[in-house]
């Protein structure tokens, strides 16, 4: 078959089709992540990113190619999360910018559309790394301006794109010895593949369930039995507005089904936190106190963790970390809730920090200053190097400067054989991962974490801080606290509880 033009119709469903498709694959993605922690990654990070895109696509009534751009871009870049997903929101954000004043796409178009995303998404990373998703998209982008010399069928177009595509992603291990010692390829880079095959199944006509409402079902299938059921849910904390989506896909998946007419309240109130019919935004806080100059937005899990941080004088809590990375629309919610003419936000993440810088650039009401905290004690070390009569730039280069002396520390169990840095990591082993890579690797978690203090200590050290969350408790972490404090008496050994999920304990060495 041949096709010369794609008009909205058809390049809305070739979307939609792209985002289920990264969406079915989203654990194979998952299980490519590097390190073996036992959370969800990359491809968690890039279908809720673009399925954020795909719920304000489903909500447009004949589209035309302006309004399906305008939902694409603002859908994927409030709902980015993690670098992968932010880099997908900057792919998306080039690629309408550059179709949304036209009727209908060409190979041409697809050609300028191509390189324009790429552009956009480079320029968003500070340091883009070859052998990533950057690299695939480059090379699809490469492919199409090679074949826009040589054809005007858009399928040809694609199939070869694709090819190149997944020929270069198959070629990531060689550019990133990580990956290679790892045997895997980018996760990033998969999950671009598997947007773009999906895509294509749409182009050509492939039946795809894009969605429920608009798959007609065949003759012969009997109408679908529905269930109404009702239970309730008790949490000790309130749920964040990613955590109640997760929540939805979760019932899904245990339903069998699609599940609709979804409201979820408060028990002890007729507040609706979310409907299915979108979620209900929380309205702006009314301050009656003038904002003070500075305040300060800070992503962290653990009841223990979150306490230090309000104590030290956060003014708004996002919960998450490793195991959720908040989007982009949740860190600027939170934001609005800081009576503050400018924000500092502290992701304590790396894969948090994109997020966040987009944010920065989205706000317009508020400045938001990112101190590129990394890990959990580099937030608390910029909190404690705060000073409320400064100013906000003679903070912001303070606390930068303070986080770079802290080494972090972080226990963790793998959920799955492989090798990283040279060292050999069983199912259930446990990790001790440092700010540059792996540091221990042993069955029993004691050893894990008294090799890793090893290896960041040095002669300049004077505290370790040693949080204790998930698989531990403190008894076990006053008793791995007491042989440490025997063996560098010289050093000040603090003990706190983290609450944390995943990592049984996080530690600084400063």
């Amino acid at each position: 078959m041949e096709i010369q033009t794609i008009d909205a119709s058809l390049l809305s469903k070739m979307f939609l089709s792209g985002a289920m498709n990264l969406e079915s694959k989203k654990e194979w993605i998952n299980e490519l992540n590097v390190f073996p922690v036992p959370d969800g990654d990359t491809g968690t990070n890039m279908t809720m990113t673009i399925m954020s895109a795909a719920n304000a696509v489903r909500e447009l009534d004949n589209p035309d190619m302006k309004t399906l751009s305008k939902a694409i871009s603002s859908g994927s870049l409030r709902g980015a999360r993690g670098n992968s997903g932010v880099i997908l929101s900057q792919l998306f954000r080039g690629f309408t910018k550059v179709i949304s004043s036209h009727d209908e796409v060409d190979v041409a178009l697809l050609n300028e559309a191509f390189e324009k995303a790429v552009q956009t998404a480079y320029k968003a990373v500070m340091q883009p790394k070859e052998g990533t998703i950057l690299t695939v998209a480059r090379a699809a982008a490469d492919k199409a301006a090679e074949m826009a010399t040589k054809t005007d069928d858009v399928v040809e177009f694609a199939e070869a794109v694709i090819a190149e595509a997944e020929d270069t992603l198959a070629r990531t291990p060689d550019m990133l010895p990580v990956l290679k010692q790892a045997g895997v390829v980018d996760s990033g880079g998969q999950g671009l593949v598997q947007v773009l095959k999906g895509a294509y199944d749409a182009l050509i006509g492939k039946e795809v369930d894009y969605s429920a409402e608009e798959v007609a079902a065949p003759k012969a299938k009997p109408a679908a039995t529905k269930y109404a059921v009702q239970f309730t849910i008790e949490s000790e904390k309130p749920l964040a507005s990613y955590q109640i989506k997760e929540l939805k896909a979760k019932l899904e998946k245990l339903a069998s089904g699609k599940v609709s007419d979804l409201t979820i309240t408060e028990s002890d109130s007729e507040n609706v936190v979310f409907s299915s019919e979108g979620d209900a935004k929380e309205e702006a806080p009314k301050f009656t106190e003038p904002a003070k100059e500075m305040g300060f937005v800070s992503i962290a899990t653990g009841d223990g963790l979150t306490s230090i941080f309000k104590e030290l004088g956060c003014d708004y809590m996002i919960p998450g970390g490793q195991t959720m990375n908040p989007s982009t629309d949740d860190i600027l919610s939170a934001v609005e809730k800081v009576n503050a003419k400018t924000i500092f936000v502290l992701p304590n993440n790396k894969n948090i920090i994109l997020a966040a810088n987009q944010a920065a650039a989205i706000c317009e009401d508020k400045k938001i200053v990112v101190i590129p905290t990394k890990t959990i004690p580099q937030g608390i070390t910029a909190l404690i190097s705060f000073a409320a009569d400064a100013s906000v730039e003679d903070n912001e280069a303070a606390m930068t400067e303070e986080i770079a002396n802290v080494k972090t520390g972080q226990v963790t169990y793998a959920v799955r054989d492989t090798i990283i840095d040279d060292k050999e990591i069983k199912k259930d082993d446990w990790m001790g991962m440092g700010d540059s890579g792996l540091l221990s690797v042993n069955a029993d978690i004691n050893v894990a974490f008294k090799e890793m203090v090893d290896q960041m200590v040095s002669e300049d050290s004077s505290v370790i801080s040693i949080y204790w969350g998930e698989g531990s408790d403190q008894a076990k972490a006053e008793a791995l606290g007491a042989e440490v404090q025997e063996k560098y008496p010289d050093l000040e050994v603090e003990i706190s509880e983290g609450g944390q999920a995943v990592y049984a304990y996080i530690i600084s060495v400063e």
